[in-house]
């Protein structure tokens, strides 16, 4: 990667997310917090600039590398909404050590003039919400675009200059054929764009998902078609110089996401904006899911988020989910010293069962899974998870 963002070499805050809570419409897989009203956009922009004040001192004290505009639709906002909250940034906190600015943006909303905007306001970086390059699939899904749009979007954003461009395509899908799936690879490919971000559908409780599978509306989804058409994806991706460099993220050489790979490697960061997030090593803070509750405490300069503080397991167990999930995986020397002060006498034992199975690869200083088992990272790291009560 362009940068070594390990934890292990910076105690800094690395990355500042700001979180714009509103989109066009919703789509019927998504439980993010956002609002489908735009009524309230210019209150809650406002919100976000004071919080971004009273986190002056904070933001001051750190070196801020990446920033990530994420939903939401950031890209709904029209430019002189954005260069609001980019101008409180900069007059808040020293931007110059920016290396990576990203927009999260849907093919909709994404003109010319707009696209020359934002590189104007310092975004260096689009993730483009393309989903699926088939009509179908985006009627299924609910999304604003079609397929017309979905890649005349990604060319115009090349055409206007932007070359760090990542997209976002959903497998899984019902009724989405395995060659049809190539497809949607195929055209990702031949359009140059150098990140690819896939995911798996899942239903997420209280969704239009769930209603229509719940209601057989919809089948229920198949984890073996899903399973088959991951292995597909990180194969042709990886015939096209596009890497797997964690679970869901493929890019080629250089065009690794900086302010996620921060995430997963455990770097300080601080969200701003309702439902936002924040961490800084020991304690974890989240803000209130809610535009209007969240602009009444920040106007009233009381409580509006809620903290976690992180015991020595839950930062073991983050570690496992997090190193599990990346190209590199868990780096034994790391693992050790979280273990240190925990009483876990049988932890490798966990880890053996894994690597006799062929899931988990050992070398002399890393696990990390097996092409087949990526799949199921998330319930692998689950089945290695301490607890206290367990010891």
């Amino acid at each position: 990667m362009c940068l070594d963002l390990s934890a292990s070499k910076h105690s800094f805050m690395s990355g500042l997310y700001i979180h714009i809570p509103f989109c066009k419409q919703a789509c019927n897989y998504c439980n993010f917090h956002f609002s489908t009203s735009l009524q309230h956009v210019d209150a809650i922009l406002e919100a976000i600039c004071k919080e971004l004040h009273q986190k002056a001192a904070l933001l001051n004290k750190q070196t801020i590398h990446t920033i990530y505009f994420g939903g939401g639709s950031p890209s709904i906002l029209n430019t002189n909404q954005l260069k609001k909250i980019v101008s409180c940034i900069q007059s808040l906190t020293d931007t110059s050590q920016v290396i990576e600015m990203t927009l999260e943006a849907n093919p909709d909303d994404m003109h010319p003039e707009k696209l020359s905007d934002w590189l104007q306001l310092g975004f260096n970086r689009l993730s483009i919400g393309i989903q699926s390059f088939r009509d179908t699939d985006l009627l299924l899904m609910n999304r604003a675009h079609n397929q017309e749009q979905a890649i005349k979007g990604i060319q115009l954003a090349q055409e206007i200059g932007f070359n760090n461009i990542s997209i976002d395509l959903i497998y899984g899908i019902p009724g989405l054929s395995h060659t049809e799936w190539l497809n949607n690879i195929a055209i990702a490919i031949a359009l140059k764009v150098p990140h690819v971000s896939s995911y798996c559908l899942t239903v997420e409780p209280k969704t239009v998902l769930a209603y229509q599978i719940n209601n057989k509306l919809l089948p229920e989804l198949d984890d073996e078609q899903a399973n088959e058409q991951f292995i597909l994806l990180i194969d042709q991706l990886a015939a096209n110089g596009i890497e797997q460099y964690e679970i869901s993220n493929f890019a080629k050489k250089g065009y690794e996401s900086k302010h996620n790979s921060a995430y997963w490697s455990g770097v300080h960061y601080i969200g701003i904006g309702p439902g936002a997030h924040s961490y800084n090593g020991t304690h974890r803070t989240w803000n209130l899911s809610n535009n209007q509750l969240y602009k009444q405490a920040i106007d009233k300069h009381s409580v509006y988020e809620e903290t976690e503080e992180l015991s020595p397991f839950d930062r073991y167990n983050e570690y496992l989910m997090t190193g599990l999930r990346t190209r590199e995986g868990i780096d034994k020397h790391r693992l050790s010293k979280l273990i240190a002060d925990l009483p876990i006498q049988t932890y490798k034992s966990g880890f053996s069962k894994w690597i006799n199975e062929g899931k988990i690869i050992e070398t002399n200083t890393h696990y990390f899974l097996s092409k087949d088992a990526r799949f199921f990272a998330d319930g692998i790291a689950a089945a290695l998870f301490e607890k206290p009560s367990s010891i």
